[in-house]
């Protein structure tokens, strides 16, 4: 067999592959996806403001010409923007920075001996150019 002939026979055996993954992949059903349980309880506090937000957003446009939108939206700001909504947040304290001792201490072999740098010679320019 030459090398023509089994290019050919590769180039149908993967065209023959390719149009039964094809068949198979257009044959399946659609599956619903599962519902991943989240972990909360399903019985939640009933709470009217959040149930005004909802109303003001299926409401779209008209939503901002109607008084009881704007005192849900206006309550819903105070929430979370009023002073003393939230607990005071502290930062977390900063570690202490490093110490940078660069004198040696006599007896520890961790530290890497200090020698003073070598100076760095100028590049040479060709002046021929």
């Amino acid at each position: 067999m030459d090398g023509k002939m089994l290019a050919r026979l590769g180039a149908v055996v993967f065209v023959a592959v390719a149009i039964t993954a094809t068949a198979i992949e257009m044959s399946r059903k659609e599956e619903a996806p599962e519902a991943w349980p989240s972990g909360r309880a399903a019985v939640t506090a009933a709470d009217p403001l959040r149930d005004d937000l909802i109303r003001c957003q299926a409401l779209g446009e008209a939503g901002p010409r109607d008084p009881a939108c704007l005192r849900a939206w206006a309550e819903n700001r105070n929430r979370f923007l009023a002073p003393g909504a939230r607990p005071a947040e502290r930062l977390p304290d900063m570690p202490p920075a490093p110490r940078n001792d660069t004198t040696p201490q006599p007896g520890r072999t961790d530290q890497p001996a200090l020698e003073p740098a070598a100076p760095i010679a100028p590049p040479h320019v060709d002046e021929a150019r």
